[in-house]
């Protein structure tokens, strides 16, 4: 069974602001709650075929695994991929504008295999929760920072 998780929301920043601050993997640990580093195997800043490290903790396991920027359209979408491990996974940020605020839209997608398989249902609704979070965490990072 594949897992396809889509959330969003809308943040009240100029989509350039929210686009160069969530499509810089660096800044992943302070709004993802499970990610607790990024490690650049490419130098940055992202590009087409960057690749990155990242360390997280998820259903009480903890994670490594490697994203490729497989897609990027500065300021609109970012697509990362990943191909290792028990759950490939893709994940797509994009962002629209909605007058000064913008809309911002969070997928993650992948078909997990072995024992994961069986724990695809659990995995869609923790990430889904996980996620919807994440995304309040970005808002209140960026609007907080805004009203400055």
């Amino acid at each position: 069974m594949p897992v396809d998780v889509r959330v969003e929301t809308t943040i009240g920043v100029p989509r350039r602001r929210v686009a160069a601050f969530a499509g810089d993997p660096s800044n992943a640990p302070r709004w993802y709650s499970n990610i607790k580093s990024v490690v650049w195997v490419t130098a940055p800043p992202i590009a087409l075929g960057s690749r990155m490290t990242f360390v997280a903790h998820f259903l009480g396991r903890r994670l490594e695994y490697t994203y490729e920027i497989v897609e990027l359209v500065p300021g609109e979408k970012l697509v990362m991929r990943t191909a290792q491990g028990p759950f490939p996974m893709e994940t797509t940020y994009t962002w629209e504008e909605r007058g000064a605020s913008t809309l911002m839209t969070l997928r993650n997608r992948g078909e997990p295999s072995g024992f994961s398989k069986w724990m695809a249902p659990l995995m869609s609704m923790a990430m889904r929760r996980a996620t919807t979070q994440d995304l309040a965490r970005l808002k209140a990072v960026l609007e907080e920072t805004e009203s400055k």
